[in-house]
Protein backbone atom coordinates (compact mmCIF):
# COMPACT_ATOMS: atom_id res chain seq x y z
CA UNK A 1 0.00 0.00 0.00
CA UNK A 2 2.62 2.30 0.75
CA UNK A 3 4.58 1.54 -2.51
CA UNK A 4 1.83 2.24 -4.17
CA UNK A 5 0.86 5.77 -2.49
CA UNK A 6 4.72 6.35 -2.76
CA UNK A 7 4.32 5.91 -7.09
CA UNK A 8 1.27 7.93 -7.41
CA UNK A 9 3.13 10.86 -5.01
CA UNK A 10 6.47 10.31 -7.51
CA UNK A 11 4.14 10.50 -10.87
CA UNK A 12 2.40 13.85 -9.54
CA UNK A 13 6.16 15.35 -8.58
CA UNK A 14 7.07 14.92 -12.20
CA UNK A 15 4.14 15.48 -13.99
CA UNK A 16 4.26 18.89 -12.00
CA UNK A 17 8.08 19.50 -13.17
CA UNK A 18 7.29 18.73 -16.56
CA UNK A 19 4.19 21.26 -16.28
CA UNK A 20 6.97 24.11 -14.40
CA UNK A 21 9.50 23.60 -17.28
CA UNK A 22 6.93 24.23 -19.88
CA UNK A 23 5.53 27.03 -18.60
CA UNK A 24 8.78 28.63 -18.34
CA UNK A 25 9.51 27.69 -21.70
CA UNK A 26 6.44 29.40 -23.34
CA UNK A 27 6.66 32.63 -20.78
CA UNK A 28 6.85 35.60 -23.08
CA UNK A 29 8.99 37.46 -20.51
CA UNK A 30 11.69 34.70 -20.73
CA UNK A 31 11.39 35.16 -24.59
CA UNK A 32 12.16 39.27 -24.10
CA UNK A 33 15.04 38.82 -22.20
CA UNK A 34 16.52 36.47 -24.72
CA UNK A 35 15.90 38.99 -27.50
CA UNK A 36 17.28 41.68 -25.58
CA UNK A 37 20.56 39.81 -25.07
CA UNK A 38 20.33 38.61 -28.38
CA UNK A 39 19.95 42.34 -29.53
CA UNK A 40 16.72 41.09 -31.30
CA UNK A 41 13.68 42.21 -31.97
CA UNK A 42 10.84 40.75 -30.17
CA UNK A 43 7.56 42.81 -30.04
CA UNK A 44 5.58 41.51 -26.38
CA UNK A 45 1.94 42.44 -26.34
CA UNK A 46 -1.74 41.38 -25.51
CA UNK A 47 -3.63 42.95 -27.87
CA UNK A 48 -6.89 41.96 -26.04
CA UNK A 49 -5.93 44.12 -23.33
CA UNK A 50 -5.68 47.88 -23.75
CA UNK A 51 -4.23 48.38 -20.17
CA UNK A 52 -1.23 46.80 -20.41
CA UNK A 53 1.69 48.26 -22.19
CA UNK A 54 3.68 46.73 -24.48
CA UNK A 55 7.44 45.72 -24.40
CA UNK A 56 9.71 46.16 -27.36
CA UNK A 57 13.09 45.06 -27.54
CA UNK A 58 15.58 45.88 -30.59
CA UNK A 59 18.89 46.01 -30.73
CA UNK A 60 19.42 45.03 -27.21
CA UNK A 61 17.09 48.15 -26.08
CA UNK A 62 13.85 48.03 -24.15
CA UNK A 63 10.98 50.12 -25.07
CA UNK A 64 8.12 50.43 -23.23
CA UNK A 65 4.76 51.51 -25.01
CA UNK A 66 1.42 52.70 -22.82
CA UNK A 67 -1.57 52.28 -24.57
CA UNK A 68 -4.92 54.67 -24.76
CA UNK A 69 -8.25 53.85 -26.03
CA UNK A 70 -10.25 56.38 -27.88
CA UNK A 71 -12.53 56.65 -30.84
CA UNK A 72 -12.23 56.07 -34.68
CA UNK A 73 -15.33 56.37 -37.39
CA UNK A 74 -16.26 52.74 -36.70
CA UNK A 75 -14.81 51.87 -33.42
CA UNK A 76 -13.11 51.82 -30.14
CA UNK A 77 -9.43 51.53 -31.13
CA UNK A 78 -6.01 52.07 -29.71
CA UNK A 79 -5.82 56.06 -31.01
CA UNK A 80 -2.65 57.12 -28.95
CA UNK A 81 0.59 55.46 -27.83
CA UNK A 82 3.44 56.34 -26.07
CA UNK A 83 6.40 54.70 -26.34
CA UNK A 84 9.33 55.55 -23.51
CA UNK A 85 12.58 53.63 -22.74
CA UNK A 86 13.41 52.71 -19.09
CA UNK A 87 17.23 53.27 -19.78
CA UNK A 88 17.83 56.41 -21.66
CA UNK A 89 21.80 56.06 -21.30
CA UNK A 90 21.37 53.48 -23.29
CA UNK A 91 20.57 55.05 -26.33
CA UNK A 92 23.80 55.50 -27.73
CA UNK A 93 23.70 54.52 -31.63
CA UNK A 94 20.01 54.47 -31.95
CA UNK A 95 19.12 56.25 -35.65
CA UNK A 96 15.88 57.59 -36.59
CA UNK A 97 15.59 54.93 -39.22
CA UNK A 98 15.52 52.24 -36.09
CA UNK A 99 12.28 54.41 -35.07
CA UNK A 100 10.89 54.55 -37.79
CA UNK A 101 11.52 50.92 -38.10
CA UNK A 102 9.52 50.02 -34.44
CA UNK A 103 6.85 52.64 -35.64
CA UNK A 104 6.00 50.54 -38.59
CA UNK A 105 5.97 47.08 -36.49
CA UNK A 106 3.71 49.15 -33.72
CA UNK A 107 1.50 50.41 -36.52
CA UNK A 108 0.95 46.36 -38.41
CA UNK A 109 -0.52 46.39 -34.54
CA UNK A 110 -2.43 49.23 -34.06
CA UNK A 111 -2.92 51.01 -37.50
CA UNK A 112 -5.48 53.67 -36.18
CA UNK A 113 -2.71 54.82 -33.67
CA UNK A 114 -0.43 58.16 -33.41
CA UNK A 115 2.93 57.36 -31.98
CA UNK A 116 4.45 59.52 -29.39
CA UNK A 117 8.02 59.59 -28.50
CA UNK A 118 8.97 60.60 -24.69
CA UNK A 119 12.03 62.35 -24.22
CA UNK A 120 14.79 62.13 -25.04
CA UNK A 121 13.69 60.17 -27.88
CA UNK A 122 11.35 62.96 -28.93
CA UNK A 123 14.47 65.02 -29.90
CA UNK A 124 14.90 63.56 -32.65
CA UNK A 125 13.17 64.88 -36.00
CA UNK A 126 11.07 62.54 -36.91
CA UNK A 127 8.30 62.65 -39.21
CA UNK A 128 5.01 60.87 -38.65
CA UNK A 129 4.93 58.05 -41.02
CA UNK A 130 1.11 59.07 -41.58
CA UNK A 131 0.97 61.64 -44.08
CA UNK A 132 -2.61 62.98 -42.49
CA UNK A 133 -1.16 63.12 -39.21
Amino acid sequence: MIIILFRILLIIAILFIIYTVYKFMINPRRKLDHAQQKNEFYFHDTAENTKQNFLITYKGLLFEGEKYLGTTEEAFEVVTINIFTQHPEKLKGLERNDLYFLEEQVLMRYPYARIEWKYPINRLNIRPIHEDQ
